[in-house]
């Protein structure tokens, strides 16, 4: 079993900064892809940013050049500095998985967080 631990969230006014964190641990023999999606009530998850081991990165449009996606593929963490905060970005962000566990490596799996709540409002 792998688990993620999310950290940081909380409520900040327009224009605020957050951070969020997230660990994974447990039987991982290698991680792919790392990153956050949020989601609002009525409506489908949608992808915020991820990371590969390799080191790309991939933004949804609607928070490029605000948040800042960075992994560190030795402690198996990934972080979001999310900047110049809008309403919209309000949501329940979750931390993303995808990777081999052991001891079935041959097949990629995915895990997912629990969701901390990010809210921006005035």
């Amino acid at each position: 079993q792998v688990q993620l631990a999310e950290s940081g969230g909380g409520s900040v006014q327009p224009g605020g900064s957050l951070r969020l964190s997230c660990a994974a641990s447990g039987s991982i023999f290698s991680i792919n892809s790392m990153g956050w999606y949020r989601q609002n009530a009525g409506k489908e998850r949608e992808l915020v940013a991820t990371a590969t081991s390799g080191g790309n990165t991939n933004y949804a449009d609607s928070v490029k050049g605000r948040f800042t996606i960075s992994r560190d593929n030795t402690k198996n963490t990934v972080s979001l500095q999310m900047n110049s905060l809008k309403p919209e970005d309000t949501a329940v962000y979750y931390c993303h998985a995808e990777g081999r566990w052991k001891p079935n490596i041959l097949n990629r799996r995915e895990v997912w967080g629990q969701g901390t709540q990010v809210t921006v409002s005035s």
